[in-house]
């Protein structure tokens, strides 16, 4: 049986004793106060604790997202840049929709409004899974009465529909002509402020990704052992804490020890960052250049791939190679590896014998 009082602030406070549990809460309506005594009741009828009148009042998809991040924000677990660009665009595109009305059909039909945007296979498989994981963390942490299987049949049908899948892995390399008229572009425009040419020279000599490059700092740098520590690196099993020392070294033809030494002649100080540019700047000047220079379908992550794939055809080890770019196991590091069949002639030359008569008969 619900208690509703009437306190001396005007708010009102409801208390109920039923099957043995006892809930209480403060509302500054009525009406709240009698919904929220209404819906405890079936609750521990039920057999589940009352939700707090600040649950209760939930009401949208957008409401479930702004939960979820006070949650994961108060155990210090912030949404990093790409997952809070995802929560941002699924609250705009979904968060005025009710919590009831997002079932099976709604979320397909989302599906297919984001395909049609443009939003890829593996992209909008990761929607559906946040979709999935905002749904879940407001049933399992607050014990709202929410399924996920509606996500789950989403993500089916999706699938069948070719909308939800794997992504296409890209081969692209540049060629020493596409990178060498990228650094004549850069050299020759006096406007350009960045060191354009000593970035992406960088980039493919350590391997290493754009944001990584912005945030190395000389503190992190060991000058005697010539090593650098990467810190917080990538990691879809790890968020933070994935550090990783990597060597620097000119195995991919561009030598990454002298172009921190020269930066460090540049810049005249040993102090904050390495490169202490905005990653945002560096891809735009880079996609500027590409444009200006006529490179199609060159991305900067692009040279992630060419350093990757130039330290295997420099000679390296699958496990030597993963010191480098950070990878767990070579399924992960063969999606960036597209080594030039050329190649091959040169590694032979060095480690198999030169036989000039017939081979010998057994």
């Amino acid at each position: 049986m619900a208690t509703i009082t009437k306190l001396p602030s005007g708010a009102y406070r409801v208390q109920i004793r039923r099957k043995g549990r006892y809930a209480s809460d403060t509302f500054l309506r009525r009406d709240d106060a009698h919904r929220w005594a209404r819906q405890a009741e079936t609750r521990v009828d039920q057999g589940l604790a009352p939700n707090k009148s600040s649950v209760s009042r939930l009401q949208t998809f957008g409401d479930l997202i702004d939960l979820h991040i006070i949650d994961i924000c108060g155990v210090g677990k912030p949404p990093r840049r790409s997952k809070a660009a995802t929560l941002a665009a699924l609250k705009r595109d979904l968060g005025a929709e009710r919590i009831a009305r997002l079932d099976r059909q709604r979320l397909i039909d989302y599906g297919r409004m984001r395909a049609k945007q443009g939003a890829g296979p593996v992209t909008l498989g990761i929607d559906i899974g946040v979709i999935k994981m905002i749904l879940t963390h407001a049933a399992a942490v607050h014990g709202l009465d929410i399924s996920t299987e509606s996500a789950d049949l989403a993500r089916v049908a999706l699938k069948r529909l070719g909308l939800i899948g794997k992504g296409t892995e890209r081969d692209r390399r540049p060629s020493t002509d596409e990178l060498n008229r990228l650094f004549r572009c850069f050299d020759d425009n006096d406007r350009l402020t960045l060191p354009m040419t000593p970035i992406v020279q960088f980039a493919v000599a350590t391997a290493m990704r754009l944001d990584e490059i912005c945030r190395a700092e000389w503190a992190d740098l060991d000058a005697d052992q010539r090593m650098l520590l990467i810190r917080d690196r990538k990691d879809p099993r790890n968020k933070t804490g994935n550090d990783q020392r990597i060597p620097l070294f000119a195995a991919t033809g561009f030598d990454a020890w002298a172009l921190v030494t020269t930066q460090a002649k540049d810049l005249g100080s040993v102090e904050g960052r390495i490169f202490p540019y905005s990653s945002r700047s560096v891809g735009t000047a880079f996609r500027r250049a590409r444009v200006e220079v006529g490179v199609k379908d060159l991305h900067f992550h692009d040279l992630r791939h060419e350093g990757t794939s130039r330290l295997f055809e420099a000679g390296f080890a699958i496990e030597q190679v993963a010191l480098v770019t950070g990878h767990k196991d070579w399924k992960m590091l063969r999606r960036y590896t597209h080594i030039r069949p050329e190649t091959l002639h040169r590694l032979a030359a060095t480690r198999s014998p030169v036989s000039s008569g017939y081979l010998a008969a057994e």
